[in-house]
């Protein structure tokens, strides 16, 4: 446990911050989930409108700090590179 007062103020930042980042990492896992899951029931137009809010979340994500931009990149290739596959072969 923190003795100062400046560590016991950056713990009380550190437990709010990182339940800030939670949620909007939670909100990154669903809306992933949700497109993969339109990909997968071959769903062009659901799928393309989830591709669009996962893109969107995760943008957001990136941009509060709650994961690094080039993960955000990453994830958002993933399910754009899943979905364009499942659109060109159906």
């Amino acid at each position: 446990m923190a003795n100062h007062k400046s560590a016991l103020k950056r713990n009380r930042q550190n437990v709010k911050r990182n339940e800030r980042n939670k949620v909007g990492r939670t909100h990154i896992k669903n809306a992933i989930k949700d497109a993969l899951a339109e990909v997968s029931a071959e769903n062009k137009d659901g799928a393309q409108s989830a591709l669009k809010m996962a893109s969107r979340a995760i943008s957001k994500a990136a941009s509060k700090g709650a994961i690094h931009k080039r993960a955000a990149s990453r994830k958002i290739a993933g399910i754009a590179r899943k979905a364009h596959q499942a659109s060109a072969s159906a």
